[in-house]
């Protein structure tokens, strides 16, 4: 199998021939039925914003909001009002000036973007522990993702039913990919496993992989890869804990005289702005 560069980044994609911004399928009209709109060429980051709103939207539809403004949706995404408004922009005309945006319509249009409207079909190798938590996920299921097929090379979980799927061989996944219409391979193998079974992906003619092991995969450039290391995400947090840290002790305090006159002090009465003079944190929906 030739194979091209491999993702090199951790939890970046491995880049196809558009690596700047990719195309997209939005939606144009003022109503969810309007026809598609003509391909237009969204940035990656945008895409992965619209993500983020679309699991904030979710949200919001399972508690009852109808309509939101941009502000709440962009407070609650932990964005820029003007950035999320940039970022809707891409799908055409949205929302209704002074009233907002009507949550189960921008919904759709941000699904139909993602492409999720078609629905994908998922198998999975590796049905250890990880394995067995990403079968029990029932958010895959709520956006369009389903799982078809558990593979693994353990005799001893081999023939074992996790959730609805019994787990096969992982010598039958080329083929079964084939059978099941599978879009999308999840690699949850042990890191030496992973390499093996990306190129069984490939050969079966899948173009989206995620994989859960820290280790580079080679795939051909027409393949999306995606790597998830959970370890460096908390790496992550850790470096953002320890500096934000830092930068509280470094901080100037403001020293009050005892005794000082009402004058003489600022008044306390009134809190700070939210989030006033504070770093925004990276959670998909804000504290």
């Amino acid at each position: 199998m030739s194979t091209g560069r491999g993702a090199s980044d951790v939890t970046e994609p491995h880049q196809t021939h558009e690596p700047v911004a990719q195309r997209v399928t939005g939606a144009a009209g003022s109503s969810v039925t309007d026809s598609i709109a003509q391909d237009r060429v969204i940035p990656q980051a945008t895409v992965t914003r619209l993500a983020a709103y679309l699991r904030v939207l979710g949200v919001m539809s399972d508690r009852g909001t109808s309509i939101v403004s941009s502000e709440e949706l962009a407070q609650a995404s932990g964005v820029g009002s003007a950035k999320l408004r940039k970022d809707l922009s891409f799908l055409g005309p949205n929302g209704v000036r002074g009233v907002g945006y009507d949550v189960n319509r921008l919904r759709i249009r941000i699904e139909r973007a993602l492409g999720l409207d078609r629905g994908h079909k998922v198998v999975l190798v590796g049905v250890g522990n990880l394995g067995k938590a990403l079968v029990g996920y029932g958010g895959f299921s709520r956006r369009g993702f389903e799982m078809v097929g558990l593979f693994d090379s353990d005799a001893d979980r081999i023939g074992s039913t996790v959730g609805d799927l019994v787990v096969r061989s992982t010598e039958e996944l080329t083929v079964a990919c084939r059978e099941l219409n599978a879009t999308i391979g999840v690699i949850s193998t042990p890191d030496e496993a992973a390499q093996g079974v990306c190129d069984q992906f490939v050969s079966a003619g899948l173009r989206c992989i995620m994989s859960f092991s820290p280790i580079a995969l080679d795939v051909p450039d027409h393949v999306e890869l995606r790597r998830v290391d959970l370890a460096v995400e908390m790496q992550v947090l850790s470096f953002n804990s320890a500096r934000n840290a830092d930068q509280a002790s470094s901080a100037p305090r403001v020293r009050v005289a005892h005794a000082a006159s009402a004058s003489s002090v600022p008044s306390t009465s009134s809190p700070a702005p939210v989030g006033a003079g504070s770093t925004r944190n990276g959670s998909v929906i804000a504290p």
